[in-house]
């Protein structure tokens, strides 16, 4: 007998088409080894009175099919903003990834920063705005400096996002990203290299550094062939990978993330700055957190047994502590 694994697959945010890629990247994995990977897109289970949120028919599906485990392939929106995860909490179906409180969290990079700040990392400085909010150009300028990073507070795959390097540009970077939230953030750009640290299962794997040949890492650069190099391990010294590796770690277990997640940072040769945590990173062919799992001896199918395997104990260690409160 095959046990069956729900791959979900698409979702309504803007970030759909790369979580398509990724879901099919994962059914095709584990079909190979053995598994029978069933892909649902949260999408087709949308419907007018409930807006975009996940809903009940979507939960009721995947129950139908009564799969050992939810594989998460969202990126984006209701799949990694908390709200999938709290409905699958509320039925007690397992699933990869963490739970809805640190999804809620990461998602929202206002608060991902005061999390960090609390695990004494270090953030570039920063500006919120929300869409009624007056602000100066000038003002704004001054704080932060030119080149600046302008970018919406939830969201992901580099949508919304500007390098500001001219005045006269930030009035238009600014509506772009109010177009993804109603909420932006803007930072001080941080010179340097481009980092990212997976947490596997407690474990940090080796760092990633990010070269686009042109440009900065959007979406372009992300996911298109032959647009970036990767370089694993980053070039950096042993010092320097195990400070950024600890930090990374620090704030994976600050928000009580668990199974994976990728911990995003700039360095300027005497800071790492914290710049984001996403608890569903991509599974593409040009994703990171494969490649660094790939430099450890971890193949692909290696990777999301270890993800499933972490997830079916987390599900039974919260089984045990319902039961446990239940006796007590």
């Amino acid at each position: 007998m095959k046990y069956k694994i729900v791959v979900l697959s698409g979702g309504t945010s803007e970030e759909k088409d790369v979580s398509k890629i990724s879901a099919n990247e994962i059914s095709t994995a584990l079909n190979s080894i053995g598994f029978e990977a069933i892909e649902i897109d949260p999408e087709e289970f949308y419907s007018p009175e409930y807006s975009v949120s996940p809903n009940l028919f979507l939960i009721e599906e995947i129950k139908k099919q009564k799969p050992l485990v939810v594989f998460n392939g969202l990126h984006g929106g209701c799949g990694e903003n908390g709200m999938l995860q709290a409905l699958l909490e509320m039925e007690n179906i397992p699933f990869t990834g963490s739970g809805h409180k640190s999804c809620a969290i990461a998602m929202d990079k206002e608060l991902s920063n005061l999390i960090a700040e609390k695990a004494k990392l270090v953030i570039p400085r920063t500006i919120v705005l929300n869409v009624s909010s007056d602000y100066d150009l000038k003002q704004i300028i001054d704080k932060l400096g030119l080149p600046l990073v302008v970018k919406p507070v939830s969201s992901g795959s580099s949508f919304g996002i500007s390098i500001v390097r001219k005045e006269e540009d930030l009035p238009d970077a600014l509506s772009y990203a109010f177009e993804y939230d109603n909420r932006i953030m803007l930072q001080e750009f941080i010179e340097g290299k481009e980092l990212t640290v997976t947490i596997l299962d407690d474990i940090p794997l080796p760092v990633v550094e990010i070269q686009p040949f042109d440009g900065w890492y959007d979406y372009k650069n992300k996911y298109t062939k032959g647009k970036t190099k990767y370089i694993v391990p980053a070039e950096i010294d042993d010092r320097e990978s195990h400070i950024v590796q600890e930090q990374a770690f620090r704030v994976f277990k600050m928000m009580q993330c668990s199974g994976y997640a990728r911990v995003d940072f700039r360095y300027d040769g005497i800071n790492f700055y914290f710049l984001e945590v996403n608890t569903l990173p991509g599974m593409t062919p040009l994703s990171l957190t494969p490649m660094a799992a790939q430099n450890v001896g971890l193949t692909f199918p290696d990777l999301l047994l270890n993800i499933i395997d972490s997830s079916l104990r987390k599900q039974i260690k919260q089984k045990f502590k319902s039961n446990l409160r239940r006796i007590l």
